[in-house]
């Protein structure tokens, strides 16, 4: 395989094996396809003028540069603003690897000849990409024998990498398709991997959504840190986007007078609901819960309950639905079923069936050790959260708030999600 260490710096020949000039860098275009084709080489020689030479003209890479055509016919390659240097804003530079999920450093660029087209496959981002740098790879591999030791390539495919050019809006969104892709703890951590320059323009380019799933699994520090360098209208629809409980939690992080004027700028049903969760302890059951939740009414069968949740929005909001909450006219809780049972139910069985037995609830001042101890003892993914005066449904404790009391949250976070 061919890297762009072996190419830079190299003298380029013409057809006839004169001079031209020496490679100072490569472009490559078409950053969607797997594997990049080069477009142009960037010749500078001494105190000459910048010269680029389209790819259509160029012969071989290695191991010398050589062109089809004599230096007399040498055409300008006239960019067209979508090209990659990979020496200048590749090499060296924080890349994310999609596949594996991380953020890593490149030390060299992988380059092959594929059909007719020099293309650009993979990224280096081993120790021996380093060692080829500064010209000890051979005297590496040498000694790895000697020592009956493998010096291993640690190449990933181009096709895996999402390059992050901070200055390069255009290149930057390509990246940002790919890293959209991958689950909110993934993003999370390459965030919080990323230089804060780097990482501030890849958290612009992310939509609100993703941007709040992964903000959700990201530690207080990194959340806070977001929000305080973003626009407030921006801030406050990304706040929109998570759930009341994460929300609440942010916000309760921030100074107060910043807290306000983002409670200001959200949806006002959304700010009530984080509104209502401030209002609560934060180590109380009702500083914890989360306000949506799935409900149907007590009135209806089996069948007409799926239906019911089909169309409310209340379920569509609620993003661990594993029960059921069966609730009066007056929105007091009178049963809980889990999903599974109301799908396996006969469509014509009554919902009120599951209504004989009191469920178990807490109310909001309930103690969060308290509400992990319920959690525990009866192997519960979520806990209603009921008003004692009224008996109104307030919301819901999920296992996975409920174990922050005995779990720190940095390991809370590190757990597989249950629903």
């Amino acid at each position: 395989m061919l890297y762009l260490s072996q190419i830079q710096g190299q003298r380029v020949w013409d057809v006839w094996s004169r001079p031209v000039g020496r490679c100072a860098d490569i472009l490559v275009g078409d950053l969607e396809k797997p594997f990049p084709p080069i477009v142009a080489l960037v010749l500078k020689d001494h105190d000459a003028p910048v010269q680029l030479i389209p790819a259509d003209q160029v012969s071989e890479l290695f191991p010398g540069i050589t062109l089809k055509v004599p230096r007399e016919a040498l055409r300008s390659y006239t960019p067209e603003g979508n090209e990659l240097p990979l020496g200048e804003r590749v090499l060296d530079r924080q890349v994310v690897d999609t596949e594996g999920h991380r953020v890593v450093r490149v030390n060299d660029l992988q380059i092959a000849r594929v059909q007719n087209h020099f293309c650009l496959t993979g990224v280096d981002v081993g120790g021996r990409g380093l060692l080829r740098r500064l010209g000890l790879e051979r005297f590496a591999l040498a000694l790895a024998r000697l020592l009956r030791r493998e010096l291993p390539v640690q190449v990933i495919p181009w096709e895996d990498i999402a390059p992050l050019q901070h200055e390069d809006p255009l290149r930057l969104r390509i990246s940002r398709d790919k890293i959209s892709r991958l689950r909110p703890a993934d993003i999370a951590a390459i965030l919080n991997d990323l230089d804060r320059k780097t990482g501030k323009a890849l958290l612009t380019n992310l939509d609100d959504e993703t941007l709040a799933d992964a903000l959700e699994e990201s530690p207080a520090q990194v959340q806070v840190e977001t929000l305080s360098h973003m626009d407030p209208e921006r801030a406050a629809d990304i706040l929109e986007e998570m759930g009341p409980d994460e929300a609440a939690d942010l916000l309760a992080e921030l100074p107060p007078e910043t807290s306000a004027q983002l409670l200001e700028l959200m949806e006002e049903e959304d700010a009530e609901d984080v509104q209502t969760l401030l209002g609560y302890p934060e180590d109380s059951a009702g500083g914890i819960m989360t306000t949506e939740f799935a409900w149907v009414p007590a009135h209806l069968c089996a069948a007409e309950a799926l239906e019911y949740l089909r169309h409310s929005p209340e379920a569509h909001e609620d993003e661990a639905m594993y029960y059921v909450y069966i609730l009066d006219e007056e929105q007091r809780l009178r049963g809980v079923v889990s999903l599974r049972d109301l799908v396996l139910a006969p469509p014509e069985q009554p919902v009120e069936t599951w209504t004989r037995e009191t469920p178990l609830s807490v109310d909001p001042y309930t103690p969060q050790e308290e509400v992990a101890y319920l959690v525990a003892k009866y192997d519960l993914l979520a806990v209603p959260v009921v008003d004692p005066e009224s008996g109104r449904m307030l919301g819901i404790v999920t296992v996975d708030d409920a174990i922050d009391a005995v779990l720190p949250t940095a390991w809370k976070k590190r757990l597989p999600r249950l629903f």
